[in-house]
């Protein structure tokens, strides 16, 4: 995915004490809890617990080298304890691992042989963490990944827990989280902390202590400064040190290429976010899965999420069950009692608009096109998705056939009324529209009022046609109202056009947390990384000095 974030790359050192230099170093790390708190100053604290179980032929455990993302920040900010007591010091000018990091003296608590310990460091006001998010330009990423050590020292599986606390303030709706590691719960488990923090939190009982783990997460960029989202410049975006730059020309030509396949695949994810039918749904079966609604078969033709949340408002409207209060943005009126014949999805969009929060509205619409999601892909078990596509399709084009080779204004408006929910599912509806309704006067149909608030009637003329397909605002052989061609076209295309105007906000943001839920993102890579932590090269190159791997003094 889009994460471009920052790594933190730790490396235990085990230093034998003299008269043991024959011991080597063997241990295991029987849990690990990392709790990164994302600051609304613009910086992180990370917090560490490491609990080592050293093997009796194991050499003490009396440093521990723990990598930081960048140079940016401060011995005088990073504590550490072993089992309580205070560490006999920290310095980053003794750290000896790739990148940059601090040394972690363990002195007279030093776990020997044989023994286990805690160990806890926690670093403060790491700055530059957060990183521009690759596809929307009003969040903010990051992506960490917690210490692993050497696999020629440690073994045996560790109970891994990662969190990350939000900044205060942040609604439970508004962060994102990335996709999850491979092997790991596909989404974290959400919660709010003891300081009343939105928590992502992810954990798995049989990790590997070396094994690297991404794990990611964006928020909106209003609750941060706004000089704390961090523009690695060319160089660090490559993980190149002034020192480097020479030996990086070399590999220009290969990071050129690297950097394509990243901009494609950004590109390739955001489309894919927008795809959130589920596989399975078009696995072939047989025959054609008719009886659809026009919503339903708009989910199969994976119309844009706002279009079909029109279709459902007009459907609601034709119905009696709701009337537009205002337009711009959009406010509405839900009317009592309820019809009958209203569908489960109709329900939940009703009662969004009973929220009267903007998020809490957003995330019960959410809910109700995942519900919708999810009951076509089961409607479509055993049918054939190609054959019903088609049906549905076909559907579309008569429904149009028969309002644009009308002999009148009148039949055209009355079959416009009773076909508009399939209308709507033509991809060019927006200009068939106005081609169609381009001259003469359009008879609108009785429920025109409430959709249009500014409506006040018009001239009316007896109209003998088809009955309206949609609950109480149907009726054949009424005298309708009617306004100039122009204006309906203008005010149909109007209203599924601006529909995610102050309803749900950022269309795509809306449509990926469906799509999270209904047809999951795997893992992605094609965001990079920031520099710093000993992993700042994307090791596009032979001979690039990359240490993506853990080590030892």
């Amino acid at each position: 995915m889009r994460k471009i974030g920052f790594l933190i790359v730790g490396i235990i050192l085990l230093l034998a004490p003299v008269g043991a230099l024959a011991q080597s170093y063997s241990f295991s790390v029987d849990r690990t809890t990392v709790d990164v708190y994302l600051n609304d100053s613009g910086t992180i604290d990370v917090l560490y617990r490491f609990t080592f179980r050293n093997d009796p032929s194991g050499a003490y455990i009396d440093f521990v080298d723990v990598g930081m993302p960048n140079k940016y920040f401060s011995d005088v900010y990073i504590t550490a304890e072993v089992d309580g007591a205070a560490a006999l010091y920290v310095s980053s000018s003794e750290y000896q691992a790739e990148g940059t990091g601090a040394a972690v003296a363990l002195g007279d608590y030093a776990i020997p042989p044989g023994a286990t310990g805690t160990v806890t460091v926690w670093a403060r006001d790491i700055e530059r963490m957060f990183h521009p998010d690759s596809e929307d330009p009003d969040y903010a990423s990051m992506v960490f990944s917690p210490t692993w050590f050497d696999s020629d020292f440690v073994h045996g599986d560790t109970d891994l827990q990662v969190s990350f606390h939000m900044p205060e303030g942040v609604q439970p709706q508004e962060p994102r989280w990335h996709s999850a590691p491979p092997g790991w719960a596909s989404e974290p488990q959400t919660s709010i902390d003891d300081l009343g923090r939105v928590t992502y939190t992810w954990r798995n009982a049989t990790a590997s202590a070396y094994k690297e783990y991404d794990f990611g997460a964006s928020l909106p960029r209003s609750y941060l400064p706004a000089g704390a989202i961090y523009q690695p410049n060319l160089a660090e975006r490559l993980g190149i040190s002034p020192d480097d730059l020479i030996f990086g020309a070399v590999c220009a030509g290969f990071v050129v290429l690297f950097g394509g396949s990243t901009v494609w695949g950004i590109f390739s994810t955001h489309r894919r976010k927008q795809q959130y039918l589920p596989p399975k749904i078009t696995v072939e079966g047989h025959g054609i899965k008719r009886g659809l609604t026009a919503v339903e078969a708009a989910i199969l033709m994976e119309q844009p999420m706002d279009k079909i949340l029109t279709m459902i408002l007009f459907s609601a409207i034709k119905k009696g069950a709701v009337q537009v209060k205002k337009q711009e943005p959009l406010e509405l009126q839900i009317l009592e009692p309820a019809p009958q014949d209203l569908q489960t999805y109709e329900q939940g969009f009703l009662d969004a608009f009973r929220e009267t929060k903007t998020i809490a509205r957003k995330k019960q619409l959410q809910e109700t096109m995942i519900a919708l999601v999810k009951s076509v892909s089961t409607k479509m078990k055993g049918f054939s998705y190609k054959e019903t596509l088609a049906y549905y399709k076909s559907i579309v084009e008569k429904a149009w056939t028969q309002v644009e080779t009308a002999a009148t204004p009148e039949v055209k408006s009355a079959a416009f009324d009773e076909n508009i929910d399939w209308t709507m599912l033509d991809r060019d509806y927006d200009d068939r529209t106005r081609r169609t309704f381009s001259g003469g006067p359009v008879f609108v149909p009785n429920w025109w009022g409430r959709y249009d608030p500014t409506w006040s009637g018009g001239s009316s003329k007896p109209v003998a046609s088809a009955p309206s397909s949609g609950g109480s605002g149907g009726g054949g052989g009424v005298s309708l109202p009617n306004l100039p061609g122009s204006d309906f076209a203008a005010s149909m295309v109007r209203g599924v056009e601006g529909f995610s105007a102050g309803v749900v906000g950022n269309i795509g943001e809306f449509t990926g947390n469906i799509t999270s839920k209904t047809n999951p993102i795997p893992a992605s890579s094609s965001s990079g990384r920031s520099s710093g932590g000993g992993c700042a090269c994307a090791c596009a190159c032979a001979g690039c000095a990359c240490a993506c791997a853990g080590g030892g003094r």
